[in-house]
Formats: structure tokens, sequence, C-alpha cells
């Protein structure tokens, strides 16, 4: 009974005391993993700061060991003679260039097919004071001359932003030294590298002279004037200075209209032989015989149109040139007209097709090289009209390096009659720039 008595008591006891142990166990395992959390949280901690340490201790150790080798590479410098040191400092320098296979027609310039370096330029820039840097160019070869001879090219300071002093941004910027003469704007890319094609229009207005220069903005309008020697000699051969500038406007972003004029003053036939001016492949020069002793001068006008589009562009220029000289024998006043109309379109993204038709109108005549031959059409010929057609394409592998193909027809009228008929032109042309 008694036995019995305690198995009936004990029973309920029994299991009170098993689930309590099962609740305790339950408990002990979720804070025995709990525990096994935070142990892995702590050692993964502990990975991290240890990496971080060795890290800190290696770059440590690579900062003393480049200060080593700076210590001892300014004490080899100190040592060295200062003839071995040379450091370029805030100089850049950049070259372009045009390497190529031309070839033309018996009275053209290539009768020979001719390989040539037909452009190779280096620049240099630097900052000299705030906002004044320093521009040089020197020209190993150019398209005009068939050697290869070294030669200054534009060399100036620039005195950029001078309209600050008054609180107006960019709308007065002055150059002084030797600069490109700001008339019309084919040759803002006349350089091989911007240059769609391998030749210019026939008119080729550019030319580099000493003098002082001014540009700026002001809203959608945009201005550039300069006074130079005006002459082809150093120094200058006359006193009076050759005037030009440009005035642009950008009604739209895919719109660019501008109208330029230059008077070169008077020349001396004497001093400075030629106009600073390039024209046609030549330069103005006196027309007159041996009663021109002192002077000829040149005034010219021209616009320019520039449409921008998605895939290409149109650019057209036409101008009006007024000759005259003080020949006391004969009255040699000449009114030029010239045009030049250019389209290139982008079959692909890098390859794409230009052309040109460009015309110089001379009545009575004038010296007109063209791609003729350079001696009979600039010292003894005189030529009453002059056209050439470009067609051309070329592959943009990139903004730095430019491959093109040209095939131009030249004709053109002499004032005796004759005509320039043997003058096509062919050629093929890598443009760099680096």
């Amino acid at each position: 009974m008694v036995v019995g008595f305690l198995l009936i008591i004990g029973g309920p006891l029994l299991a009170d005391d098993n689930a309590d142990w099962k609740r305790q166990m339950e408990l002990l395992t979720q804070q025995n993993g709990l525990l096994q959390q935070q142990v892995q949280q702590q050692e993964k901690t502990i990975e991290v700061l240890s990496n971080r340490v060795s890290a800190v201790e290696q770059t440590s150790t690579q900062h003393d060991q480049q200060l080593d080798h700076l210590k001892t590479n300014v004490a080899d410098a100190q040592a060295a003679p200062k003839a071995n040191r040379f450091s370029l400092g805030n100089v850049n320098l950049s070259v372009e260039g045009g390497v190529g296979v031309f070839s033309s027609q018996a009275d053209g310039r290539y009768p020979d097919t001719d390989f040539r370096v037909n452009e190779a330029r280096v620049y240099a820039e630097a900052p000299v004071w705030d906002d004044v840097y320093f521009f040089g160019e020197v020209d190993l070869a150019t398209p005009e001359s068939d050697s290869l001879n070294t030669q200054l090219g534009e060399l100036y300071l620039d005195f950029e932003n001078v309209s600050q002093l008054w609180g107006c941004d960019r709308m007065l910027n002055v150059r002084a030294g030797r600069m490109h003469i700001p008339f019309g704007e084919e040759y803002l890319q006349r350089n091989a590298i911007d240059n769609p094609l391998i030749l210019n229009s026939v008119s080729d207005l550019w030319g580099i002279d000493a003098g002082v220069e001014l540009y700026g903005t002001l809203g959608r309008f945009s201005y550039v004037t300069a006074v130079q020697n005006g002459g082809g000699m150093v120094p200058d051969g006359n006193g009076d200075k050759a005037v030009s500038g440009r005035l642009g406007y950008d009604p739209t972003h895919w719109l660019h209209v501008s109208v330029s004029g230059m008077r070169t003053g008077n020349l001396s036939v004497q001093n400075d032989q030629t106009s600073a001016l390039w024209f046609g492949n030549g330069w103005f020069k006196s027309i007159g015989g041996t009663g021109t002793t002192t002077l000829f001068r040149v005034n010219l006008v021209e616009g320019d149109v520039d449409l921008n589009f998605s895939r290409g562009q149109i650019k057209m220029f036409g101008g009006y040139i007024h000759y005259n000289d003080n020949d006391s024998a004969g009255h040699n006043v000449r009114e030029l007209y010239y045009y030049s109309v250019e389209g290139v379109g982008d079959i692909t993204r890098k390859f794409y097709t230009a052309a040109r038709f460009s015309q110089v109108f001379a009545p009575n005549g004038y010296s007109i090289p063209g791609e003729g031959n350079f001696n009979e059409y600039f010292n003894n010929s005189l030529t009453t009209r002059l056209w050439r057609l470009s067609i051309g394409a070329g592959y943009r592998f990139s903004k730095r390096l430019v491959i093109k193909v040209e095939y131009a027809f030249e004709h053109g009228l002499e004032a005796n009659g004759d005509h320039r008929n043997d003058e096509d032109f062919v050629g093929t042309e890598a443009a760099f720039k680096f």
C-alpha cells in the first residue's frame, strides 16, 4: 500500500522534473548557439583587424623603402653633374604631322610621284604667371615647302581673361608675338589632322605675322582683331602696318557665321617683296613693272557660313580682293573674287567622305600658282580663272590618327588665253598628333 501510494504521488512529480529538465536543456542549447555565433563573429573581427594591421605594417614598410629610395635618388642627383639633370616642369609638348604619297599630272607639283613628309610641327605650351601663357611652334616640314627646312611658326605670350579686371569673363584676351593672321576661317582647319581632305581651297588664305592680337567673346558673338607687320620679310620693310579682324556669331548650335576684313597696308617692293598673307599657294606680290618702285597694297573682305549636323557639316565662304600699286607706267588695279563650298558626311562613326569645290576669278590676270608649277604661275604667267574639285574619303582610327585619300581636278585659264588642264592631283596621307 505504501509503495503504491508513493508511486501514485511520485509519478506526477517525476513528470514535472523531466519537463523542467527538458526546458533547461533547450535554454542551454540556445545559449550555446548564441555563444558560438558570438565566437565566430569575434573570430571574423579579429581576422579583419589582423589583416588591417598587416596592411598597415606592409604600407609602413613600403613607405620606409620609398623614403630610403627617394633619399638615395636625391643624394645621387646632388652628387651628379648639373648637365645630367633635365626637367620639362609645366611645359607641355605635342606633335602634329602628315606623311603620304602624292602624284599629279605633268604640269602639277608632283609629276614624278613623291613619297613625302607633308607636315611636321612641334608645339610647346607653358604657364608663365597667373593667366599668362607661352605658346611656341616649330615647323619641320610644311605643305607649302618642297624641302625640309626648320622654321618658326607661331610664338606668342597669351594674356588670358584680361577683362576680369572689370568683372567681364573672357571678353578680352591679348596675344603678343607671332600669330596667325585672323582673316577668314579656313586656316582654322588647315593642319593635316584637322583638314578632312589633303589639299585646301584654291584661294587658301592664311599667314603668320608678328604683332598684337585682341580676341574674346560676348554672348553669342566672338571677335578677333590684330595689328601686324604685313610684309613677307623680317624685319618689317615698311612702317605701314596690316590690320585684320573677324566677327563671328552663333545664333544656334548648328549655325555659325562670320565676316572678316583686312588691309595689308602699303608693302615695299624692295624690302617686303611679298605680303605675309598666303594666297592661291603663293603670296600677294607686285605685278607692276619696273615703275613700281615703292609700294603695293591689298584689301580683302570675306564671309563664312558653317552648318553643323549630327553626321556631317557644310562649310561655305566667299570674298573680294582689291589690289593696287604705284606703277607709274600702267594701271595695275585688280579686283578678284573667290568662293568655296565643302561638305563632309559620316558614313559610319569612323569612315567619312568629303568634297570641296573652290574657284578664283581674276579679270585681267593675277599670280595664282594653285597646284600648278610654282615658278611658271607665280613668277611668269598671270591666271584669270582657276577652279578645283576635290573628292576624298577618310578613316578616323581616333582623334589622333586619320588616313585619307583625295583626287582633285584642277583647271584654269591664263591671261594669254592658254588653258591650265594638266594639274590634277591624287594622293593619300596619314595624319597624326600626339
